[in-house]
């Protein structure tokens, strides 16, 4: 199968009808057989032009305990390590990306732990990856999810390079409980030509009284993802966060649409996102 063929099949529908790993089994057969100029790594001076600027945002509120934050992790160092998630990297235009990684809770708490990195290959993937693994875990307070996707806008005001496209990819366990309402954060990065991405962790009890959004996925559907080509991948439960995450950042990088998602982002009012805040 080409890849453009398999980039046509996802964006009409294809994604939705079979399972993630087949998914991701038919991503990696097109990662393979692209053109071998795409198996270069770069090899030249500071780079100037990158594929996909992309922003990890994840969720280190108190909600996440311990032993979540250190599968999260574990989750975040193997996918970005993985051959596959190279081989996509390798397959771009320019052969590299960017990638910054922060963790978030209240609106003035998001702690950058691995700042804008060019990844061109397997030793900057495990550098960058490396940085991560070290950075002692962070212990924060609430949820704001406006405040971590203004911070992104933020880091790509800073950055030093030129992206074809530029993604934030945001990971956590709950709504957004303080700061700005989510919708209104989104749509103002959107508009800056950002898209992004969703990964809802549903793993707590919805029936709990004070769940306020008990259907997360549905929450990150209408409330935070945006712009082109976006899209989510639910985790129910963590021991599968690491799965999901790898073929999230394969798609991501590769600058697939896949259809892994029913309503679009914008097509629901900011009154039903405000009701969560």
């Amino acid at each position: 199968m080409s890849w453009s063929h398999l980039a046509s099949r996802l964006r009409s529908g294809y994604a939705a009808t079979i399972g993630p790993r087949t998914v991701l089994a038919v991503l990696l057969a097109a990662l393979a057989a692209g053109p071998a100029a795409a198996q270069r790594g770069y090899a030249g001076i500071a780079p100037v032009e990158v594929d996909v600027a992309l922003v990890l945002a994840v969720d280190a509120s108190q909600s996440m305990d311990e032993d979540e934050q250190h599968l999260q992790r574990d989750g975040y160092v193997d996918a970005l390590t993985a051959p596959e998630v190279i081989q996509a990297i390798r397959f771009g235009r320019h052969h590299r990306i960017a990638v910054a990684y922060f963790e978030w809770g209240s609106m003035d708490q998001q702690v950058l732990i691995a700042p804008w990195t060019i990844i061109d290959g397997e030793d900057a993937a495990r550098d960058f990856a490396a940085r991560i693994r070290a950075a002692p875990l962070n212990n924060l307070q609430r949820t704001s999810i406006s405040a971590a996707l203004d911070f992104s806008g933020q880091l790509f005001a800073r950055a030093g390079f030129r992206a074809t496209r530029k993604v934030v990819d945001v990971s956590g366990d709950g709504p957004n409980n303080q700061g700005l309402v989510v919708s209104d954060a989104r749509d103002a990065l959107v508009a800056q030509g950002v898209t992004i991405n969703g990964l809802p962790i549903v793993m707590k009890d919805t029936t709990l009284d004070w769940s306020p959004a008990p259907q997360l996925d549905r929450y990150y559907e209408d409330c935070v993802i945006g712009g082109e080509g976006s899209f989510m991948i639910p985790v129910r439960g963590m021991e599968n966060f690491g799965k999901a995450l790898k073929m999230k950042l394969i798609i991501e990088i590769a600058g697939l649409q896949p259809a892994l998602r029913v309503v679009p982002a914008a097509a629901t009012g900011a009154p039903a996102c405000r009701f969560y805040e």
